[in-house]
């Protein structure tokens, strides 16, 4: 009896690397975030404004004498009516056109460009980063990693520049409604509110933005990375034409925009200085104004969001194309 004795060869196949992201990566999401902010402001500022007189525009309450025909030269009873500065978006346009110019438009942008530069900044980097932390083997981040990743995004961009920024932005763009204004500009308020009210004063409203940046980036990062993944199939190396980016972008800043409009409201309340606390600005709300001052400024917002984010993102793309050519 004879045994054969066979080999068998195997190949094995080679698995790919990844290569860990390195300090350039990162380095260039920041600059792209910074440059990002800067252009994407100087278009959207105008419907911010917009936006921010409007919920703003609480109303005030004026009585008048009602006189009856028996008894027409003394009044029996006062009258009360709610009137408000304001009718709507155009009305905003035309009130403030008229009494300071296209310039009044672009009343506290200075503070916003300040801000706006770094919290890209902050925003890109910090998802950036984040991303390489808790992605998969892939490069990929599942849904619940997008979500997170955009989370703390937003809360990071909300402690480190959003708050003190949108701050001086409410109070610069309240102070221009009084008659004698009381800033003479952003140094001078920014300075007043630390002397008049510590550095807290710059910190109110700090909870509600926390929660509006945290939502927003959260559901913007996640709407987008749905929206680019369905387009693409999962495929990294297949690119988003920069229309559908817009489209993207814009879908992304609408359901941002109705996910956490009452936060905004709220969150512009406290910044103007009118309340204690959270909970008190808006169970003040809804007592003078019920359910929908919450969404007060909601479409000019709609407009503003969908307009930035959809730029927010193609800007972005652009700038991270070039920077990856080299």
């Amino acid at each position: 009896m004879s045994f054969t004795q066979k080999s068998y060869s195997v190949k094995l196949r080679e698995v790919p690397q990844i290569a860990p992201p390195s300090n350039k990566r990162g380095f260039r999401s920041v600059l792209a975030g910074g440059l990002t902010g800067g252009i994407n402001m100087c278009f959207v500022f105008p419907m911010e404004f917009i936006k921010t007189q409007l919920q703003l525009d609480s109303g005030k309450t004026m009585f008048s004498a009602h006189h009856t025909a028996l008894t027409p030269y003394r009044a029996t009873f006062l009258a009360s009516k709610l009137v408000r500065v304001y009718t709507g978006s155009l009305d905003v346009v035309k009130k403030t056109v008229k009494d300071r110019g296209i310039r009044g438009m672009y009343r506290g942008v200075t503070v916003l460009l300040s801000g706006t530069v770094p919290m890209y900044a902050v925003r890109f980097g910090t998802f950036d980063n984040l991303k390489t932390q808790f992605a998969g083997p892939n490069g990929q981040l599942s849904a619940a990693g997008t979500l997170g990743c955009g989370l703390g995004a937003g809360v990071v961009e909300a402690v480190l520049v959003v708050t003190w920024v949108e701050t001086l932005k409410v109070r610069l763009i309240s102070d221009q409604r009084k008659k004698v204004p009381q800033y003479r500009g952003l140094i001078h308020a920014a300075s007043s509110i630390l002397r008049q009210e510590g550095f807290f004063g710059l910190y109110k409203g700090l909870a509600p933005t926390i929660l509006k940046q945290g939502s927003n980036q959260a559901i913007r990062f996640s709407a987008m990375g749905v929206l680019r993944g369905w387009y693409t199939g999962g495929d990294q190396s297949k690119s988003v034409p920069k229309p559908f980016v817009a489209l993207f972008g814009a879908l992304a800043g609408g359901a941002s925009v109705l996910g956490n409009t009452p936060i905004d409201v709220v969150k512009t309340r406290m910044q103007n200085g009118s309340y204690t606390s959270t909970l008190e600005c808006a169970r003040q709300v809804v007592t003078k104004e019920g359910v929908r001052g919450f969404y007060k400024g909601c479409l000019p917002r709609m407009n503003a969001v969908c307009f930035e984010v959809a730029l927010m993102f193609c800007i972005y793309d652009s700038i991270m194309d070039v920077f990856n050519k080299f």
